[in-house]
């Protein structure tokens, strides 16, 4: 089949693409520039590239209808008016599977667990609430045209060169610093808020196995998560137990935990990840498609860590 792959080189990209190579199949990667993947491999060198730039190019949706894919995997898009715009220069083409890359931000908070992937929404923010509207734009499109599309829904994605959300709730390094050298950090409220990390390469499989599995996967909305999901208390220890610390976990009600944090950009990124504190289910990728995550969520985030370390954004003193 002939794959084009919308914002290749990003981190699920990165892993994407060299499954669909070494599955046989034609890949285009389109991207804004000549990035590098995340992920080096020879399959590269088998992979067709495309500079395109979705925002500057008035003609972008025209030239990627005009490669004449089988499949297109979009993994940025994040307007209504970008997902309108490829679906209605898509149609009437050979096409057979355009595949959207949403998130589990589309999901407001959560009243049951898990939380199913066909559930109504109410977002929270804008990020969410965008996603969402391309969802149910593509459910729409599917039942009264048929448009051949599948909704992926990624967790929080994380492993190595990714920058990770903490036991906090946000993109702070500085919590795992703290961490390493055994000072106490602070957590909100209970640190019972749950955050569901994924690893990248477990999302690449579950868009790898929605177009292995397109007659099942059309339609449908997917939760690409772990098969767990973890606590902010209990991704705190875990984290002091990677670094030969003893725990030494504060709580603080969210008023204190604001004011304490004393960073608006920051606890403002917690208040949207704990707000949802869901646990997403996989059983209709498990029964469908066959998903099956490779990564735990701890593994994923310690994977992650050690980058952190390799690349020197986090220091550990060593043991004398």
């Amino acid at each position: 089949m002939k794959i084009v792959v919308i914002g290749a080189y990003g981190h699920i990209g990165s892993y994407l693409v060299p499954k669909l190579v070494r599955s046989g199949n034609e890949v285009i990667a389109v991207s804004r520039g000549r990035s590098k993947p995340y992920v080096e491999g020879a399959e590269w060198g088998r992979v067709g590239q495309l500079s395109l730039d979705r925002v500057k190019d008035p003609e972008f949706n025209r030239k990627i209808a005009e490669l004449g894919a089988d499949v297109v995997v979009d993994l940025i898009s994040f307007s209504l008016d970008d997902t309108k715009g490829i679906v209605e220069a898509l149609e009437g083409t050979e096409l057979s599977h355009y595949l959207f890359c949403s998130s589990i931000w589309a999901h407001g908070r959560a009243e049951t667990l898990p939380v199913e992937a066909n559930a109504v929404k109410a977002p929270l923010d804008d990020y969410g609430i965008n996603k969402y509207k391309s969802e149910l734009y593509l459910q729409e499109e599917f039942r009264k045209r048929g448009f051949p599309s599948t909704v992926i829904m990624p967790g929080q994605i994380s492993g190595p060169g990714w920058t990770i959300i903490n036991p906090q709730g946000n993109t702070d390094i500085g919590v795992f610093q703290d961490i390493a050298d055994g000072r106490a950090i602070a957590l909100p409220n209970f640190g019972m808020e749950t955050l569901h990390h994924v690893h990248a390469d477990d999302v690449a499989q579950m868009f790898f196995k929605a177009i292995a599995h397109r007659n099942q996967a059309l339609g449908e909305s997917f939760h690409a998560v772990a098969a767990e999901s973890m606590t902010l208390y209990g991704y705190a220890k875990a984290m002091y137990r990677f670094f030969g610390q003893e725990p030494d976990i504060e709580f603080m009600p969210w008023p204190q935990w604001v004011e304490h944090i004393d960073d608006a950009s920051l606890s403002e990124h917690t208040y949207y990840h704990i707000a949802r504190s869901g646990q997403y289910s996989i059983e209709n990728a498990r029964t469908l498609i066959g998903y099956s995550p490779k990564y735990g969520t701890l593994e994923t985030v310690e994977q992650a860590v050690r980058s952190y370390i390799d690349r020197g954004l986090v220091s550990v003193t060593p043991v004398r």
